[in-house]
């Protein structure tokens, strides 16, 4: 399959957008990997609050996964929720999730992820939002890369590792 025909989705978190930091440097480094990138936009949807957002936001990204392309989902904290949820119905070639929740207050169906499906997963010491035990039940209940940093819910401070780890995360699907 050729490069152009390799697409990552970008899903933001709650009170962010498709031009947010994490989702920027993300999609540089998609792109620096031969990846084309399509960044979500839910702000109109995220207006509705938390839970009532979920389903379309579901519905909106399943909408965008290319079905001609080999696909990589990439969210954070939100975004990774919905993104792992699409990933379990929609075949792709990889997850790549930031400070993700296991649950969404409200919505009925907790956090999963496809079987078998590459996956990684980016996580704060000291999320204060999405406390890290349950990624560490989430990473062994699906055999996920999990990678742990000295960094809170927002992971601001490690925008450049998260990006390069990204970049590895991409060749390894890639290879």
């Amino acid at each position: 399959m050729s490069a152009t025909q390799e697409c990552v989705v970008l899903s933001h978190g709650m009170d962010s957008g498709p031009q947010a930091t994490k989702v920027s440097a993300l999609a540089v480094a998609a792109a620096a990997c031969g990846w084309r990138s399509v960044r979500m936009d839910y702000r109109d949807l995220d207006a509705h609050g938390l839970a009532a957002a979920v389903a379309p936001r579901i519905a909106r990204l399943r909408a965008a996964v290319p079905r001609d392309a080999r696909c990589v989902l990439v969210g954070s904290s939100f975004g990774a929720f919905v993104s792992g949820l699409v990933a379990c119905d929609r075949a792709v070639a990889g997850v790549f999730l930031l400070a993700t929740p296991p649950l969404i207050p409200g919505y009925a169906q907790a956090f999963a992820l496809p079987e078998g499906t590459p996956a990684c997963l980016v996580h704060g010491w000291r999320d204060e939002v999405c406390p890290v035990e349950a990624m560490f039940n989430v990473a062994r209940a699906y055999r996920a890369e999990l990678l742990l940093l000295d960094d809170d819910h927002r992971l601001g401070a490690h925008v450049d590792v998260i990006a390069a780890q990204f970049a590895r995360f991409l060749a390894r699907i890639a290879a």
